[in-house]
């Protein structure tokens, strides 16, 4: 691990490999969603054990109308094994349950309305899941039996996964002119169902049916010797029937009413038309004060007007609902066809036009009548709302927790580069998590023909993912930082290193993760959140290891305080041309002196120190002799001078030579009281022996062929320092190491 990291890193070819391949994954894992690879759902399908199936027959069907089609279905339905009981509620709504919360199911009290609750085998016992069972019934059920009352609405209504709605697609029309809402709900409710994926399409108002009304004609029942009062009791008597008297009994307390009414035969009109009620009022007779029979009819007139029907309000404004639900599909995508054909078909005869802005709201649109100028706001609710508002919610937090995580990164490290390297690491395990859910929905099809959708489960995954991946970015920085500041290991061997050192721990907090997300992937609900578990840390392991290493590389902060970056730029020509411009007069700026100016390199204006002389300095020299001397005499000072301090550091470096031995020996023999035996005593001979060849510059014979690069150098100098700095704080073994990696530099 540690060479194929410092390969990465030492590269920059292979630097940007990485980086590209990481940059194609996002692009690639992200185009997924709109490409319609991986599917987008709120939540999946939840296999119950009970069904409700909601009928809603014709606004003037009678009672037995709406029973005759609730017993074709209850007919159809004793087929099937899966069901143990039904129960059927004619003219009301079934026991609330969760779904019928927010349906209305409490409130149903018409003859054209009816439920019919289902009761399956236990979920754990079958192998297929009432979502499944409904959309194989459904059509069956739809052809058989939709059609025995004209306008009848057929729904089949599954427990939700998540919070209730009123349908998983709702739309919504608002305008002041009921006729412009009834017309555009005919034209919505059929582009909604020819758009695949969509059924049990219902346009929640009432039907305009021909109502007749009797109205009595009063200047004829006085003339007739009737009342008016006499009239409408008959008449509701006759078709509708009502108490006529009261019988006591003995056993009961209170009385008992005696109902009378024609009976069905006699009260039923042959037909829907006006000569055909008048004639069953021909048959209707009253006795007036002078004991003569007049027919009803005479007395009573008929008038054939149209229904009222009930006008639905939303927030002071009229209202029109159509409801759909979604055939093992996610909602998004049939909103997305039909909102496309509502924009094709309406153009014709509306000005349709899209409502600004982005929020929940974004798929509204606004039509405009080319004739009557009436105005109608197309508004999507219902599951899609939820949808929106709960990525918008999720998507929220993701924000917030970034931020708070990059605050927290940046008090830390004081380091906005660090801070946001372990938020690119956090965030990259997205990849994962689509990644993870195409190949799931891919083995799901393969075994069960459904498809597995990214879910609101998944997005939690994802966000509680971040925090578990940042902690490998965080351990890498810090282990690699420790090595730089402590160890004085070059930067992108450091890296190497930690990332070496760190993988072990990393992917075994991946495999515990994966490990323990399997039961929750097989999980009809929650199976998102495992699957964006399992993928995403794989997709973070794999970042953490192998990208964020690059992100460090180029990272400025990962130094300690005090060191100069721009210093492990400077070049051969670099420090040339500075030289070079130093021999010609001019004020020169007073620079901050560095460590690299010490232990390598001193300008024209000072003279090198013979035991700090470089290759550098060497090579300055050697420039230097090919431009003439002015002032021979100032040379020959110079060099006596430079020979006075030669003879000067020689004594400072044996003097300093002799204090560090002294020091060794006595750490060795005074503190620790150790007693060495002939061969220890002859390690340390030649241990010191080494020490005194090695840092004696004028002993060597040729420098210049020594120190072949500037880098080796700085290195050998660098843990030289390093070696006395471990010296002094008595620490004996980090010392012995840094002198005998110097001694190896200087071998090398």
């Amino acid at each position: 691990m540690k060479n194929i990291v410092y390969k990465i890193i030492s590269s920059a070819r292979n630097k940007w490999i990485v980086t590209f391949i990481v940059l194609l994954s996002m692009a690639g894992s992200v185009m997924m969603i709109p490409t319609e690879l991986v599917l987008v759902r709120m939540l999946p399908g939840k296999s119950a054990n009970t069904m409700t199936i909601y009928v809603d027959t014709a606004t003037n069907a009678s009672i037995k109308e709406t029973q005759s089609v609730t017993s074709c279905i209850v007919d159809h339905l004793k087929k099937e094994k899966e069901i143990t009981d039904m129960e059927v509620y004619l003219g009301q709504g079934a026991p609330l349950d969760y779904a019928g919360l927010v349906k209305g199911s409490a409130l149903k009290s018409l003859k054209n309305q009816a439920e019919i609750v289902l009761n399956f085998t236990s979920k754990n016992d079958r192998e297929e899941p009432t979502y499944m069972i409904a959309h194989r019934i459904r059509p069956e059920i739809l052809q058989k039996c939709g059609n025995i009352v004209p306008h009848t609405s057929i729904k089949f209504i599954e427990m939700p996964s998540g919070p209730p709605t009123l349908s998983t697609i709702v739309v919504e029309l608002y305008s002041p002119n009921n006729d412009a809402l009834r017309k555009m709900g005919a034209r919505v409710s059929t582009i909604l169902e020819d758009t695949e994926g969509l059924v049990d399409i219902d346009v929640m108002q009432d039907d305009i049916y021909t109502k007749y009304n009797l109205v009595p004609d009063k200047e004829k029942i006085i003339l007739s010797g009737l009342n008016v009062e006499q009239v409408n009791q008959v008449i509701f008597l006759a078709f509708k029937g009502m108490p006529i008297a009261e019988k006591n009994t003995q056993n009961q307390q209170d009385q008992i009413p005696i109902f009378l009414r024609l009976n069905d035969e006699t009260r039923q009109v042959e037909q829907d038309t006006v000569s055909s009620l008048h004639s069953k009022l021909i048959s209707l007779e009253l006795m007036n004060d002078k004991g003569m029979m007049v027919p009803v009819s005479e007395v009573v007139e008929i008038k054939a007007t149209d229904s009222s029907p009930t006008v639905f309000r939303k927030n002071l404004k009229n209202m029109t609902t159509i409801t759909a639900e979604c055939d093992m599909v996610s909602q998004v995508y049939p909103l997305l066809d039909a909102r496309a054909k509502m924009l094709e078909v309406l153009q014709d005869n509306y000005t349709v036009s899209k409502v600004p802005g982005i929020n929940t709201y974004m798929f509204d649109l606004k039509a405009i009548d080319k004739v009557t100028g009436d105005e109608i706001l197309i508004r999507w609710d219902g599951e899609m709302k939820v949808s929106l508002d709960t990525f918008r919610d999720l998507g929220g937090a993701f924000i917030a927790a970034l931020v708070l995580m990059f605050l927290l990164m940046v008090v830390y490290y004081k380091s906005f580069a660090l801070s946001g390297i372990v938020l690119i690491g956090s965030f990259l395990s997205i990849i994962g998590v689509i990644v993870g859910h195409w190949v799931t929905d891919k083995i799901a099809l393969y075994a069960t023909d459904t498809h597995f959708f990214l879910t609101a489960t998944s997005l939690i995954g994802f966000i509680s993912l971040m925090g578990i991946s940042a902690r490998s970015s965080l351990l890498l920085i810090d282990f690699s930082m420790a090595l730089i500041a402590h160890e004085g290991v070059e930067k992108k061997e450091a890296i190497a290193i930690a990332t070496a050192t760190r993988a072990k721990p990393i992917m075994l907090t991946a495999i515990a993760i994966i490990l323990g997300s399997l039961l929750l992937a097989t999980d009809p609900i929650f199976g998102g959140l495992g699957i964006a578990l399992i993928f995403g840390s794989i997709a973070a392991t794999l970042v953490s290891l192998f990208f964020i290493p690059v992100l460090m590389d180029n990272a400025k902060a990962l130094m300690p305080d005090g060191h100069d970056p721009e210093i492990d730029k400077r070049g051969t020509w670099c420090i040339l041309t500075d030289n070079i411009k130093s021999m010609f007069p001019g004020k020169k700026p007073k620079e901050k002196e560095t460590e690299h100016d010490k232990d390598t390199l001193l300008y024209e204006s000072y003279e090198c120190k013979e035991d700090d002389r470089t290759t550098w300095c060497k090579l300055i020299d050697n420039v230097k002799s090919f431009f003439p001397v002015k002032n021979e005499k100032k040379s020959e000072l110079m060099k006596d001078v430079k020979k006075d301090k030669d003879k000067v550091n020689e004594n400072e470096i044996e003097d300093k030579d002799s204090a560090i031995i002294g020091k060794l020996k006595s750490y060795l023999f005074q503190k620790k009281e150790l007693k060495l035996d002939e061969k220890s005593k002859g390690m340390w001979n030649n241990l010191v022996n080494k020490y005194k060849t090695s840092f004696h510059p004028k002993e060597e014979v040729n420098i210049e062929t020594t120190y072949t690069d500037a880098k080796s150098e700085r290195d050998f100098i660098r843990l030289f320092n390093l070696g006395n700095t471990h010296l002094e704080n008595n620490e004996l073994d980090k010392a012995i190491g840094s002198y005998e990696e110097a001694l190896k530099i200087k071998e090398d």
